[in-house]
């Protein structure tokens, strides 16, 4: 099994890196900065287990890479780059005859739940992934992971009944925890894609209004979160038991990486980094959606939305926008 890791940031070139780590057969796929410092230095990968660096072969998109029957899609990249992403990759064709879409399986390593849906849409092979892991892009050629005991917790499963035999699914997972990783395989891991949902809903907030979170960030993070469960319930929506979740990561924590502390989640980096987008719409966005679909109000997800997506076209940098105002606004 090659794995084509689409989207080498943060979480992919965690992913990437530890498995090109362990010997498994990788392609990274990047573009600008972080592609090029790929091609020239390799990419280094520091976790509590200490610092590796790779060499892998690099690819800039479909045109560089030479598909295969064994080959598996990795999409990380950003949910509001998903579309483009299968697009460039759907139809290319694999060696032997068929497309990548026909043959091979694509795997969503990403935050959101309408991921899925649109792989499913093109791709036969559809595999979900729930990523825990507390990755962060330090610089073009490095990033680190600071979670302990292992990286990072990434359940697998089909996305749809017959999206994914078991034989793909033992080979991923037995990847996966060769690199490290722990890789449970479950058939409902949609449900840990909603749970996962509901936590991320914090994210606008920390990217709006900083880190530190005080009395008004707390109470925009418990509001946001109540409106997305009563907007799961009320679309029939299963969502992983508190106790299950509690109990498969009970021993999961972050560590202090000496000089590459983990400040801010995924968007928090977005806006770090200037990349011009956010994916609050993927996130708050599918509870505002769900909300209007179902009747449900979602004030404060359509706010946190909504400043989330200006604030990363206007290139607003994190902690700029105070959560008392964001809170009045909200339930005003």
């Amino acid at each position: 099994m090659r794995h084509i890791i689409i989207g080498t940031g943060a979480v992919g070139g965690v992913i990437g890196g530890l498995l090109a780590g362990a010997g498994k057969d990788v392609v990274l796929v990047a573009r600008g900065p972080q592609l090029e410092a790929l091609r020239t230095g390799g990419l280094e990968v520091t976790t509590a287990a200490g610092t590796v660096r790779v060499h892998p072969p690099v690819a800039a998109g479909p045109q560089d890479v030479d598909l295969h029957p064994d080959d598996v899609l990795v999409l990380a990249v950003k949910s509001q780059d998903t579309a483009v992403a299968l697009e460039a990759w759907a139809d290319r064709p694999v060696s032997g005859g068929g497309t990548a879409a026909e043959r091979l399986t694509v795997v969503c390593a990403q935050n959101g739940v309408d991921n899925e849906r649109a792989a499913l849409r093109r791709f036969a092979g559809v595999v979900t992934m729930c990523v825990w892991l507390p990755a962060t892009y330090l610089e073009p050629g490095r990033v680190s992971a600071g979670g302990t005991p292992v990286p990072g917790v990434l359940t697998l499963g089909p996305a749809a009944p017959s999206s994914a035999g078991d034989d793909v699914l033992a080979a991923l997972a037995g990847d996966l925890t060769d690199a490290g990783f722990r890789a449970p395989v479950d058939v409902d891991v949609m449900a840990w894609k909603y749970r996962k949902l509901l936590s991320n809903l914090a994210n606008a907030v920390e990217a709006l209004c900083g880190t530190a979170r005080d009395d008004a960030a707390a109470e925009l993070v418990d509001r946001a979160q109540a409106e997305g469960l009563a907007t799961l319930r009320a679309a029939g929506i299963a969502v992983l038991d508190d106790s299950v979740h509690d109990a498969a990561r009970a021993d999961f924590r972050m560590s202090r990486l000496p000089g590459l502390e983990h400040t801010g989640g995924s968007s928090w980096q977005s806006l770090v980094r200037g990349t011009g987008s956010i994916e609050a719409d993927h996130l708050n966005g599918e509870i505002v959606l769900l909300g209007r679909l179902h009747g449900v109000p979602t004030p404060v997800n359509a706010v946190l939305q909504r400043h989330a997506r200006q604030a990363a076209t206007s290139g607003a940098t994190p902690g700029s926008t105070a959560a008392d105002v964001l809170l009045r606004e909200a339930t005003a």
